[in-house]
């Protein structure tokens, strides 16, 4: 164990997938500074992240992001008692740009080296603007890659209870924007279109997985909205993109808030936090909030910023490993597909 009565400084590095980021992190959950560079206008050509031109830009970026997140930080290297870095799940070569950095940095700092699971990131953001969270509790992770419903039993220790069975949350998302014409990233469209729109127009599936209750499959309401879609071409029916993005999204929020309150009622935890980029859509964090507060639940959330891929929230992953003297060594590798509670 690290002695607790010194600040410990975190210099944090992720690079899983589209976003450039770097963070300082003092004692788990001060951010003294969290730099993010987005890819985001350059991978909207292509309608969605194309690999090998994020590992390039991370290539090109992530020396100066660095810089930018000690300075503004007010420190160097030197002060620095770890490096962290996101090592998986994500895109590989993506991430062998963000390990390749960090394991420099460490090496030649003769700082210890942390690699961070990318998903106890996003579950480690609820710790920044909430002081007063501490496991366990119950977390859902919603984002372009990932749907995990989680127990967070203890720092670090993590029990998935469901999961996607095919596409994720955010990635039904973009599928669906694309379909009605809306464009890449598909999560912020979608929800600036619902807003406009009928959420009882049209009435999509909420799929069931009848061996596991708690997993997810988002797959069918993609579907149906496409075969929605070209029915309304066969039948020369005018398409309302509002209403569209209305229903699909209250069917989508709809079966992620039903199987977080089925779990709060089963494993009788009264605190639930969201994370991931789906996480900050407004309709979910509003109708679990709502859900919640029925139930005497504490809701916690990140703010959007925090929900995004960002620097920080690793940093802060990083500081509860670095307590119990978890680090790595120069072996620590990109692994694309880590489970969650793996090291």
């Amino acid at each position: 164990m690290v002695n607790q009565e010194t600040d410990t400084v975190i210099l944090a590095i992720e690079t899983s997938c589209d976003e450039t980021a770097a963070a300082v992190v003092k004692n788990g959950r001060e951010v003294l500074s969290n730099i993010i560079s987005s890819q985001i206008d350059l991978h909207t050509l292509y309608g969605g992240v194309v690999p090998e031109i994020a590992s390039r830009k991370h290539i090109e970026k992530i020396n100066q992001v660095i810089e930018e997140a000690l300075a503004e930080a007010g420190m160097g290297l030197k002060e620095m008692d770890a490096i962290a870095v996101t090592y998986g799940p994500g895109l590989v070569g993506a991430l062998l740009v963000g390990v390749a950095e960090a394991k420099a940095i460490a090496y030649g700092t003769g700082k210890p080296l942390i690699g961070v699971h990318h998903i106890e990131g996003h579950i480690s953001a609820n710790y920044i603007e909430n002081k007063e969270l501490e496991p366990p509790f119950l977390c859902l992770v919603v984002s372009g890659g990932h749907t995990h419903l989680v127990k967070v039993s203890d720092y670090g220790v993590y029990e998935i209870l469901g999961r996607t069975r095919d596409d994720a949350a955010g990635e039904a998302f973009d599928k669906v924007a694309r379909a009605i014409g809306l464009g890449y990233p598909g999560g912020p469209k979608i929800e600036k279109a619902a807003q406009k729109g009928n959420h009882d127009a049209i009435v999509f599936p909420k799929a069931k997985v009848a061996d596991c209750p708690y997993d997810f499959s988002f797959s069918g309401v993609k579907s149906a909205v496409l075969n929605y879609i070209n029915g309304c071409h066969m039948k020369n029916i005018p398409i309302i993109e509002e209403d569209i993005a209305a229903s699909f999204q209250k069917a989508v929020t709809g079966v992620l808030i039903d199987h977080a309150m089925m779990a709060v009622e089963e494993y009788q935890i009264d605190k639930f936090a969201i994370a991931g980029g789906v996480a900050s859509n407004s309709a979910l964090r509003n109708g679990m909030k709502e859900a919640c507060e029925k139930r005497g639940v504490r809701f916690f959330h990140p703010s959007p910023i925090l929900c995004t891929d960002n620097a920080a929230m690793i940093g802060t992953a990083a500081y509860y490993e670095y307590i119990a003297g978890r680090t790595d060594g120069w072996d620590l590798n990109a692994v694309p597909n880590l489970k969650l509670g793996e090291r």
